[in-house]
């Protein structure tokens, strides 16, 4: 008797890829929990972990984005049209994040300097105040 496996039918129409839905699916379930996290409100205390989990969101993304290519079927292309949506929107929270994160470190900068001059006011005289300087020497 003939075994054969359901996961890979022998008729000539088998591609060798996963049910159609599968491909796509990964894509948008990675991409909700990233507009998830994105979603957060962002503190200082708590910028770095969402900053490591987008990170890793991402990657994961890129990953489950290889694995998806044409033809495509007519669930997989409304699905697609959602993620174009959600994309655009986490673009603008992603931008949000990262503005806010260099507007810190700007301030952090300054703030630096502000507390070097405190220290030491007169850093940055110059000592040639008060004296002749020939020039032909």
């Amino acid at each position: 008797m003939e075994t054969s496996d359901p996961k890979k039918p022998t008729d000539y129409l088998y591609t060798g890829r996963a049910s159609v839905m599968n491909r796509v699916k990964p894509v948008y379930d990675v991409t909700l929990r990233l507009e998830k996290v994105l979603s957060q409100e962002t503190t200082p205390k708590n910028r770095e972990t969402i900053i490591e989990q987008v990170n890793q969101l991402v990657e994961l993304r890129g990953k489950q984005m290889e694995k998806v290519f044409p033809p495509f079927s007519n669930e997989e292309i409304q699905l697609g049209e959602l993620l174009l949506g959600m994309n655009r929107t986490i673009e603008e929270k992603m931008e949000s994040l990262f503005r806010d994160l260099k507007l810190e470190m700007k301030q952090v900068k300054k703030q630096k300097k502000s507390n070097r001059t405190y220290i030491n006011p007169y850093e940055k005289v110059s000592s040639r105040d008060g004296k002749f300087m020939d020039s032909r020497n």
